[in-house]
């Protein structure tokens, strides 16, 4: 399910994302309320925007497709009911198969980001995968406006992008260079709540790391059976607000599981491409989030 937003916080969440720069926020939601001095009024007080990092991405941090440490390319692979479109890296000197990872997109589809996104886990050393969840309406591609890519995805439904989740993780599973039975989901926003849904529902999914998701119910988290590393930001209080209870659920349940709290960032702040972005905070969390998936992909069998 999604969160319902009024059109203005539609659009603010597609600025922190990193859709459109803040002049055509401004522009976008001036056509709205018919006045530029409204629309600055409307958009100044919003939560979202409290949080505003450092916006320039620090060299080193992106990985371009022709980087020489890696091989990446855009792939097409079957799914259950269409085709699923995916960006495909993994490290180039790999000595035998190497654990795998699905990266879950935000809530526009398989945006330039979370390719790139793709290409640091595999300069990270995992074999991953960047499922488009829009593939059954033609992909991101098909989509040139963010606002029309935000509402493809919100026709998608759970069980839809759960089955083409799933397809992603068997593409891994059957490939020579993946570890059939190391493959974990980290994914952002939209791609959290996924990442959880995952969790819950695939007893053989290895390691989920949810980024600033909306969480699952407290009733199904006794389903999970992965290590779970979850990480929020301070000034996201709403959505952060919602882990407590999931936290003593877990807790409770004696699951494995991490929790960090960015101090000082907003929704989105690994987003480098969006205006929350928070340098600092965004290495740490991808650091944290590596060192996890090492801890636990690649971990002595017993």
């Amino acid at each position: 399910m999604h969160d319902s937003k009024d059109p203005i916080e539609e659009l603010v969440h597609l600025y922190v994302d990193g859709a459109f720069n803040r002049r055509e926020l401004v522009a976008r939601v001036t056509r709205m309320l018919g006045s530029p001095a409204a629309a600055v009024a409307a958009v100044s007080g919003l939560a979202e925007l409290e949080a505003q990092g450092p916006g320039a991405c620090p060299a080193g941090v992106r990985v371009p497709v022709d980087a020489p440490d890696i091989v990446a390319r855009d792939i097409e692979f079957a799914g259950a009911e269409s085709p699923i479109y995916a960006h495909f890296a993994h490290p180039r000197n790999m000595q035998g198969p190497q654990p795998g990872l699905i990266v879950i997109h935000e809530n526009r589809g398989l945006v330039e980001h979370i390719k790139d996104v793709c290409r640091r886990a595999a300069r990270a050393g995992f074999v991953a995968i960047a499922p488009d969840l829009l593939s059954r309406q033609g992909g991101v591609q098909a989509f040139a406006e963010p606002t029309q890519q935000t509402a493809a995805y919100n026709r998608t439904t759970v069980e839809q992008r759960r089955s083409d989740l799933i397809s992603a993780l068997d593409y891994l599973k059957f490939s020579p260079l993946c570890q059939f039975d190391r493959i974990g989901a980290l994914g952002f926003c939209a791609g959290g709540a996924n990442v959880w849904e995952l969790a819950v529902y695939l007893e053989e999914l290895a390691v989920a790391v949810p980024f600033y998701g909306t969480p699952p119910a407290v009733e199904v988290l006794q389903r999970i059976q992965a290590p779970v590393l979850a990480i929020y930001a301070e000034r996201d209080r709403a959505l952060t607000a919602r882990m407590a209870p999931v936290l003593s659920e877990l807790l409770a349940r004696q699951k494995r599981f991490g929790f960090s709290v960015y101090e000082g960032v907003g929704h989105a702040f690994v987003n480098d491409t969006g205006a929350n972005y928070n340098a600092t905070a965004a290495c740490e969390a991808w650091a944290q989030a590596m060192t996890f998936c090492n801890k636990w992909l690649r971990a002595p069998r017993t």
